[in-house]
C-alpha cells in the first residue's frame, strides 16, 4: 500500500501490541483504518531490547484482543524471539491493514482533521491513534555526559550483552527491573558491578506457591483504574517492580545480588570531574530507601493475605515473609570512574520516554509532556494515545493490558467519527 494523499477515517501510528489492539477493535466496529509502522511489526521488541530479556509476565497472562496464549508452557516467560513471533502472528491473524517501513515525519491539523506526512506520501485522517510506544528515547540524568574519556557509557535502550562492554568494573545506575537484570548479567560475565539504588519496588517472583502476577491478577490490583488511585501522577511514575522472568522462576533482588558480590550504593547524585577521571557521588540514603521498599512489600503481601483469607476454596501454602534488604552500615559515597583501576563502563538503567517530535499539534504541557486524560489527548479532538504507563489501568503497560484500553479508546473515536459525520 502506497500513500498519495490518501484519505482514511483513522490512522494508527505504531504496529506493536498496542497499535494492533487498536486495529482489532477498529476492525470489529467496521471502521476503515491503516496502521503505519516505521520498521516491522513489533519493531521495538526487535531492536530496543537486550539479548537475554524475557517478559516479566508468565505466558498465561500474555493475551491480545481475540487471542490468548495456547502453548504448552503457560507458566514460562517468553524470550524476545517468542514475543516477536507472538505479535507478528497476531498481526497476520487479524489481517492488519499494515504499512511497514514507513516513517512518520510530521502530523499536523487540516480542514478535515489531520495530515500524517510519511516517507511514502501523506494520509489525511479524521482520527488518530498514537501507539508509537513509551520507550523510544533515553531518560538520562543531567550529568550523564560527564564521563571521562575512555569510559564506555551505554543506556539500556542500546545495551545488548556484556560483550559490548570493556573488561573491568561496571557501574549500573538504576535498580528497577532493568537495572537489576543487567547488574546480575554483567556480574555473571566476570565484571565487578556496583549498583546505584534509588527508589524501587521490591516484589518476589513467587509468593505462597503462586507467581506474584497471579496474585496481582486474582486480587484485582492490575485492574485498578485511574479513578482508584489518589495520586495519578505518582502512580504513573512508580518504578517497574524488581522482577525477572527465568526458567527456574527465581527471585532476583538486592539481597541476592549482594550475596554474589554486587556492591550496593545509594542513588547517583552527581559526577564530579577530577583530572583524567571523575568521581561518582552517591546519596547516603540507601538504608532508608531500602527500608521503605521493604515496608511497601510487606503491605502488598498483607493485601494478598487478606484477600486469600476470604477465599474458602483456595488451597495455598501458609503466609510467608522475606528477609529485609541487607545494607552496609557505611555504603560507599563515591567511586572513581575511569583511570586504570576505576569504573570502566557505566550502564544507564534510568528509564525511557516517548518520542513525539513528529507531532506538530498543540497537545503538550510546559514540560513537553503529552496532555491526555485516560488516553484521550486534550486540545486535539479525535486523537488518542495507547501504551503509556497506567494509561487507564495499572495493567496498561503490560501486553495483556492493551486490549481494554484500546477497546475503550476506540469507542471514543467511534463517537467522534459519528459526530463528524452527522
Amino acid at each position: 500500500m502506497l500513500a498519495n494523499n490518501v484519505s482514511v477515517p483513522v490512522v494508527v501510528i505504531g504496529a506493536g501490541h498496542s497499535g494492533l489492539s487498536a486495529s482489532y477493535w477498529l476492525g470489529q466496529r467496521g471502521i476503515e483504518h491503516v496502521v503505519i509502522e516505521r520498521g516491522r511489526v513489533a519493531e521495538s521488541w526487535r531492536v530496543a531490547r537486550w539479548d537475554s530479556l524475557r517478559l516479566l509476565t508468565p505466558n498465561w497472562q500474555n493475551s491480545l484482543p481475540g487471542c490468548s496464549y495456547d502453548g504448552d508452557d503457560p507458566d514460562a516467560f517468553m524470550t524476545m524471539e517468542g514475543v516477536i513471533q507472538f505479535i507478528t502472528n497476531y498481526s497476520s491473524s487479524i489481517n492488519t491493514p499494515l504499512l511497514e517501513g514507513t516513517n512518520v515525519s510530521r502530523v499536523r491539523t487540516s480542514v478535515k482533521g489531520y495530515v500524517i506526512e510519511t516517507t511514502r506520501g501523506d494520509f489525511e485522517a479524521r482520527a488518530l491513534v498514537l501507539a508509537s510506544g513509551a520507550c523510544n528515547l533515553e531518560s538520562l540524568p543531567p550529568f550523564a555526559d560527564a564521563m571521562p574519556e575512555g569510559v564506555k557509557a551505554v543506556h539500556s535502550l542500546h545495551y545488548k550483552n556484556p560483550r559490548q562492554l570493556p573488561e573491568g568494573p561496571a557501574l549500573v545506575v538504576g535498580a528497577s527491573a532493568t537495572g537489576l537484570q543487567l547488574a546480575s548479567e554483567i556480574h555473571d560475565s566476570g565484571r565487578p558491578v556496583t549498583l546505584s539504588v534509588g527508589e524501587h519496588v521490591r516484589m518476589p517472583r513467587i509468593y505462597r506457591g503462586r507467581d506474584v502476577q497471579w496474585w496481582m491478577h486474582a486480587t484485582g490490583l492490575l485492574d485498578d483504574t485511574i479513578g482508584d488511585v489518589d495520586d495519578l501522577v505518582r502512580a504513573r511514575n512508580i518504578p517497574s517492580p524488581q522482577l525477572i522472568g527465568t526458567p527456574d522462576h527465581s527471585t532476583v533482588d538486592l539481597n541476592s545480588l549482594s550475596c554474589k558480590g554486587v556492591v550496593l550504593v545509594g542513588r547517583l547524585a552527581g559526577v564530579r570531574p577530577m583530572g583524567d577521571t571523575s568521581v561518582a557521588q552517591f546519596s547516603g540514603s540507601l538504608k532508608n530507601i531500602c527500608a521503605l521498599a521493604d515496608l511497601k512489600l510487606n503491605r502488598l503481601l498483607n493485601t494478598f493475605d487478606e484477600w486469600a483469607s476470604k477465599q474458602s476454596n483456595l488451597e495455598i501454602p501458609r503466609v510467608e515473609r522475606f528477609e529485609d534488604t541487607v545494607v552496609s552500615e557505611r555504603p560507599e559515597l563515591g567511586v572513581t570512574i575511569g583511570g586504570t583501576a576505576g569504573i570502566q563502563s557505566v550502564i544507564w538503567a534510568t528509564g525511557y520516554k516517548p518520542d513525539y517530535s513528529w507531532l506538530d499539534l498543540p497537545v503538550f504541557d510546559s514540560k513537553g509532556r503529552l496532555k491526555h486524560e485516560g488516553g484521550v489527548v486534550t486540545d486535539s479532538p479525535g486523537v488518542v494515545v495507547l501504551g503509556l504507563t497506567f494509561l487507564r489501568r495499572r495493567k496498561s503497560s503490560f501486553i495483556h493490558g492493551a486490549s481494554d484500553d484500546a477497546r475503550e479508546l476506540v469507542d471514543v473515536l467511534a463517537k467522534h467519527l459519528e459526530g463528524q459525520v452527522s
